[in-house]
């Protein structure tokens, strides 16, 4: 009998492993990320007002769930109360992964805050390598003498709230090419090197981003067969526990 009683106790135990499972993989695909900087730092793409730079100080990155397959990051305040900005970025691949997070700048003169440029993941290949609007991009593939991410100038760079819908899906839009030192854009790939598109997938809203899984994938039928079986033992030890009476 002590058998018995034990069966639904083991499988609510199996059944919470798997929930906190799943709860752990939802919170990898947003790469929260906490990052300090000793200095200023420039950032790109909608930020608030007075925040195209951010002061020294610590701040959470993630990646936003999107209606497209475009990268979205915001930066957060270290609470996550506040967003200071929303930024759209391209995969990047780069040699090999390390075990901390990595954020790459881009060349400034002397004196300059420094431009934020690619923020790279734990464990990681590959990173988010961030898209400036085009008179940025053109400065700083002047500095630097290699091309740049650009997006159109058209898009607006500063939001009383860089989270609100519509200017996500501005970004989600917004055409992307790369910019030379001499003005002259070009394809992304000679900005970035794309990493295999299996694994950039982004978390999407829509139902469509979701496979479809039959009706015997529902984890209701198997629970309800556990319980059965699990039932079933507890009466066949207690007929054989009665005949050994």
């Amino acid at each position: 009998m002590r058998f018995s009683t034990a069966i639904p106790t083991m499988f609510c135990l199996a059944f919470l492993g798997v929930t906190f499972s799943a709860s752990a993989k939802a919170d990898a695909w947003d790469k929260k990320t906490q990052i300090t900087f000793n200095g200023p730092v420039q950032i790109p793409a909608v930020h608030q007002a007075g925040w195209g730079v951010l002061p020294a100080g610590t701040y959470v990155f993630k990646v936003v769930e999107s209606g497209s397959n475009r990268h979205i990051v915001q930066i957060f305040s270290k609470d996550e109360l506040t967003v200071y900005a929303t930024i759209l970025a391209i995969p990047n691949l780069r040699l090999r992964a390390t075990d901390n997070t990595v954020i790459t700048f881009r060349e400034r003169p002397a004196g300059q805050p420094q431009a934020l440029r690619a923020w790279f993941y734990p464990g990681k290949q590959w990173g988010e390598e961030f898209v400036y609007p085009k008179a940025q991009a053109i400065e700083f593939a002047k500095t630097s003498s290699t091309p740049v991410l650009e997006m159109p100038s058209s898009v607006k760079e500063e939001a009383a709230q860089p989270a609100e819908p519509q200017v996500i899906a501005e970004l989600e839009h917004a055409p992307v090419t790369a910019v030379k030192p001499s003005g002259e854009e070009v394809e992304i790939a000679q900005a970035v090197t794309a990493p295999p598109a299996a694994e950039t997938l982004v978390a999407q809203s829509t139902p469509a981003a979701e496979p479809a899984l039959p009706k015997t994938a529902s984890p209701l039928p198997l629970i309800a067969l556990l319980g059965l079986l699990a039932l079933g033992g507890g009466l066949t030890l207690r007929i054989v526990e009665t005949r050994g009476l």
